[in-house]
């Protein structure tokens, strides 16, 4: 039983933490943006790294999900897909933005961290979702 509880706040954690961090390192990015003398944090040499760790936070809470030890119950599922399928649209329409002073940086900017960190969850998540589809035929 203990096991169960402490693995149910990793997978919160590591939910909380992936958000906190890309909410920061999108803020980043849209300082780099908006910086003519700075290179945006997603086009450096960095930007790789920066990127995994995003993925592989993404990556542990799709797994909890999966196993239902994360945020992320099976009723939430339905909605966690679309929303991450929102952010990814998101990140589409205002990559292009250049609302000045910094809003189109800053939405282009959050929306992609957002985006890079989601997107691993909901991979893992549709296809557990087409895989619990598929076995009841």
């Amino acid at each position: 039983m203990e096991n169960s509880n402490i693995m149910t706040k990793v997978g919160s954690g590591a939910f909380l933490v992936g958000i906190i961090i890309a909410l920061v390192l999108g803020v980043i990015q849209a300082w780099g943006l908006e910086a003519t003398d700075q290179i945006p944090l997603f086009a450096s040499s960095n930007a790789g790294a920066v990127a995994w760790v995003l993925a592989i936070i993404g990556i542990i809470i799709g797994l909890f999900a999966v196993i239902g030890r994360g945020t992320i119950t099976a009723k939430e599922v339905p909605g966690f897909l679309l929303a991450g399928i929102a952010l990814v649209v998101m990140y589409g329409v205002f990559s292009d933005i250049t609302i000045k002073p910094y809003i189109g940086s800053l939405l282009s900017g959050i929306s992609l961290s957002l985006a890079i960190f989601v997107a691993p969850a909901v991979g893992i998540l549709a296809i557990k979702a087409i895989w619990d589809m598929g076995k009841d035929v």
